[in-house]
């Protein structure tokens, strides 16, 4: 259900609502929140929240001006695995500076206006996930181990699959939350599983993932377990990925009469996102870690697609009714925002240029072995200067060169990815 935000004050006065969480990403697509009392929310939609920036990575693209999280009403949800009595409320936030002017590096808003520029164009697209973490057994001091919490495979069934409660309880709780998951199950990885959604429109579509990583942390918790969605966890194992499936069709109102079009436009659009992924692959694959995952067990290295289950970076029917395009390279920890933003513009420019699908399975190019290579593509990338402020791609670029550093110079690099993500991601 969808509130106005006098609504949403109306709700708060009727069921108890004590506490109003402000949820946004830092640059590097990492949740973060700011909690205030039910009573301050009224004005906080008028004036907004003030948020010390410069303590929030990336956000030094602000170059020092004070920046404020507005909340989106449309987006408020209960947190169920909060206390029912005196009651937690999340909304999403849009971030402004002081005058109003949207924050360069608020990427639910560079998603936004990706979404209109395709509207004003005539298009409309539509995204599906599918989400892979895995789950790991605590010490006795309730800290987390490298452990699995089971060694069952794909599809299989309790006993050996000894996480189906948790993805229950994951699933009743984002369908408390409003959101609709369509399947889950054991996935291929030990302690390793995948839970799937319907396609909606972008912006819903990045909001539901995040607040799918936050449910499954908060329910895994609950169970005693710890769960992960660093790329490469284990070594010797699958890693975790987040497939994103999307469509394109014209909007009737603009390009009715060329509906019969349609195949061909959705090939220019697979094609489109293949001839920018190198660039915006520092977005989809974020860390140093995300690049251990690609090119093993089946996650991507090639750009190659292919109508077969495989290694391809999209995997796509081309000739059928309806055709979906689903994109295999980025993991868990990207900004959803950011991603769904680049494939519209590239899925845009594909079409624009009318670009040719090259041969199943063929292609000479492959995705960047390493977040330095990533991050010097992206320094040089025109199309992520077109759309990506200056500012803000910069800041981008040169934390993932700080990361590379920092990880290069590490004297024990898994303790390091250990220390940097097992836990936090």
């Amino acid at each position: 259900m969808i509130y106005s935000e006098n609504e949403i004050l109306q709700y708060i006065e009727e069921n108890d609502v004590k506490f109003v969480k402000l949820t946004f990403c830092d640059l590097r697509g990492r949740l973060k929140n700011i909690s205030i009392l039910s009573s301050e929310l009224a004005v906080t939609f008028e004036r907004g929240l003030r948020i010390a920036a410069k303590k929030i990575a990336g956000f030094e693209a602000a170059k020092g001006r004070d920046l404020f999280l507005f909340p989106d009403a449309q987006t408020m949800t209960v947190l169920p695995w909060r206390p029912q009595q005196g009651r937690v409320i999340r909304m999403f936030c849009y971030i402004r500076y002081k005058d109003g002017t949207p924050f360069e590096g608020d990427s639910r808003y560079f998603l936004k206006k990706a979404m209109k520029s395709a509207v004003s164009a005539g298009y409309c697209f539509r995204f599906g996930t599918s989400c892979e973490f895995t789950l790991f057994l605590k010490d006795e001091n309730g800290l987390p181990t490298k452990t699995p919490h089971d060694f069952a495979g794909y599809c299989d069934t309790a006993p050996d699959d000894k996480g189906e409660n948790i993805r229950r309880d994951v699933c009743l709780t984002l369908e408390q939350m409003g959101i609709q998951p369509v399947s889950s199950r054991h996935e291929s990885g030990c302690g390793q599983h995948e839970i799937d959604f319907n396609s909606s429109s972008a912006l819903k579509a990045a909001d539901t993932f995040l607040s799918f990583k936050s449910a499954v942390k908060s329910v895994a918790e609950t169970h005693g377990v710890h769960a992960s969605f660093m790329p490469k966890p284990l070594k010797d194992d699958c890693g975790n990925g987040m497939h994103i499936s999307f469509t394109v069709f014209p909007d009737s109102d603009f390009l009715e009469e060329h509906a019969a079009e349609c195949g061909d436009m959705v090939k220019s659009a697979a094609a489109g996102v293949m001839q920018h992924i190198r660039e915006f692959t520092m977005f989809t694959n974020s860390t140093v870690n995300s690049y251990e995952r690609l090119g093993e067990f089946t996650a991507p290295r090639d750009v190659i697609w292919s109508d077969e289950e495989g290694s391809q970076l999209i995997r796509m029917s081309p000739d059928s009714d309806d055709v979906t395009i689903e994109l295999r390279a980025p993991d868990c920890v990207c900004d959803p925002y950011f991603v769904l933003g680049l494939m519209i513009y590239s899925a845009m420019e594909g079409i624009a240029s009318g670009a040719k699908l090259p041969k199943k399975n063929s292609g000479k190019e492959r995705l960047p072995a390493t977040l330095e290579e990533a991050a010097d593509i992206a320094e040089k990338s025109e199309f992520l200067k077109k759309y990506i402020p200056e500012n803000t791609l910069e800041v981008l670029i040169n934390n993932s060169r700080e990361e590379w550093r920092e990880y290069n110079s590490a004297f024990d690099k898994d303790a390091f990815e250990d220390k940097k993500y097992f836990c936090s991601l």
